[in-house]
């Protein structure tokens, strides 16, 4: 498949990641839910109540975080005129923080989203296809 990076703009690439990044939360949502919904004890309606729940709120929350973070990774790319690793660090921790900061320890949040998302790219960029 072409990569479309250089020719689509911003706005695009956030919408395909938007898109793939709720998927994925749906994926995950949907495989976490009944298992966690079994451990509370909850079936019938109320365990299918709570699985479209944590479906919903994972699929949200997942594509949040990928328009964040593609927003991030093309402001920065504008800002600095380069397309490099420093671009994806500096937006996954833009994008990590965003959501660390309802935790306690939002710095660590930030900090482990900057590296997963760096880790990510380095992994993208040395594929051969």
């Amino acid at each position: 498949m072409e990569d479309l990076s250089d020719s689509a703009p911003c706005s695009s690439l956030a919408v395909d990641r938007v898109l793939r990044m709720s998927f994925a939360g749906v994926v995950w949502g949907s495989c976490c839910g009944p298992f966690d919904a079994k451990n509370l004890g909850l079936s019938g309606s109320a365990r299918a109540a709570y699985t479209a729940k944590l479906v919903a709120k994972y699929g949200f929350s997942c594509g949040f975080f990928g328009a964040i973070f593609s927003f991030a990774n093309c402001g920065i790319e504008r800002y600095r005129q380069r397309k490099d690793w420093v671009n994806t660090l500096a937006a996954g921790v833009v994008a990590g923080a965003a959501f660390g900061v309802g935790t306690r320890n939002w710095k660590q949040v930030a900090a482990t989203t900057g590296l997963f998302c760096t880790f990510a790219q380095f992994a993208k960029d040395s594929t051969s296809v």
